[in-house]
């Protein structure tokens, strides 16, 4: 199948209900994308398809063909992204890092669809999981790429 990743169309020789996150990593090399439960509940594994925050450890691959795939490896090729990374350092998010690709995908998102979101908005976006708790500096973070 023909996945488009990070904006270049890709061959991979995959089963259909291979999880996207497996294409992603084992097949691409891209390891910016990471697994952490398996199950959709914690969000490491958030990439973009067709601009929406997706939990690639299980979506298949099946049904991606022509949808515009983007990882944490391609997010400052657009202006929001570039900004969303630039508050992330700037406020200084991270503390592990496991959980931040993710993390900064889904901010990149929200931030796509509302460029000026509330707290409550903000928190309703943002459904990853952090377990070092930098949930107060990434929503500083998120209002600081807001206000860029």
């Amino acid at each position: 199948m023909q996945l488009t990743v990070n904006g270049t169309a890709r061959e991979v020789d995959v089963e259909p209900d291979t999880p996207l996150l497996w294409v992603i990593r084992e097949e691409l090399g891209l390891t910016g994308t990471k697994y952490a439960c398996g199950v959709a509940a914690c969000g490491a594994c958030t990439v973009l398809v067709d601009g929406q925050p997706t939990r690639s450890c299980v979506t298949p691959a099946e049904g991606l063909e022509g949808a515009e795939i983007r990882t944490i490896e391609a997010v400052e090729e657009t202006e929001i992204g570039r900004r969303v990374v630039e508050a992330w350092v700037e406020h200084q998010v991270p503390q592990c890092g496991y959980c931040q690709s993710g993390q900064v995908l889904a901010a990149t998102a929200l931030l796509s669809g509302t460029p000026n979101p509330t707290d409550a908005e903000i928190e309703t976006a943002m459904s990853n999981l952090c377990r070092c708790g930098t949930y107060n500096r990434i929503r500083a973070a998120i209002h600081g790429a807001a206000e860029a």
